[in-house]
């Protein structure tokens, strides 16, 4: 453990930190290597304003979002897809998207994570900061993506 946590905790921390590093990218502009050195040095594991944030698994939050980035267009239209055809990605509110986009990274890219670990935790990270239709959204296009992406892994789970 590190800072009291388990391992699983950590990741916890570090999907949460890419997700705010994307908001903020997407928000201001920042590049990976700024919002890398800003979370690194300024907010994981720190105290801000009375706001504690967890110690987080570094390689992890640094590889969902450079994953993020690296992926980011065929991410987008995977999500497009199953997202409304009135609301494509690009109108969605940007903390969603970036919930949004780091899950459907994760369960199109990170095929040793279980698909209903990579759903929950993004989930709860949007009921964080989402209302609760919007987090209703995040867990239907994520499960969508789930069954388009790892429907093998879900049919096993259910045989087994």
């Amino acid at each position: 453990m590190t800072g009291g946590l388990t391992r699983g905790e950590r990741r916890s921390a570090a999907r949460l930190a890419a997700v705010q590093g994307l908001y903020q990218m997407d928000l201001t502009g920042k590049g990976v290597h700024e919002v890398f050195g800003e979370f690194e040095t300024f907010w994981i594991g720190k105290e801000i304003e009375g706001d504690r944030y967890k110690p987080a698994e570094r390689g992890l939050f640094r590889a969902i979002v450079n994953g993020v980035i690296e992926n980011q267009v065929a991410l987008d239209r995977a999500a497009d897809r199953i997202l409304s055809a009135g609301w494509p990605l690009h109108r969605i509110e940007a903390l969603m998207r970036a919930v949004l986009r780091a899950g459907a990274f994760e369960l199109v890219h990170a095929k040793d994570v279980p698909v209903k670990v990579v759903v929950s935790e993004y989930v709860d990270i949007a009921a964080s900061f989402l209302d609760k239709d919007e987090v209703g959204m995040v867990n239907a296009v994520l499960d969508k993506l789930a069954r388009e992406a790892r429907g093998e892994e879900l049919n096993k789970v259910r045989e087994g």
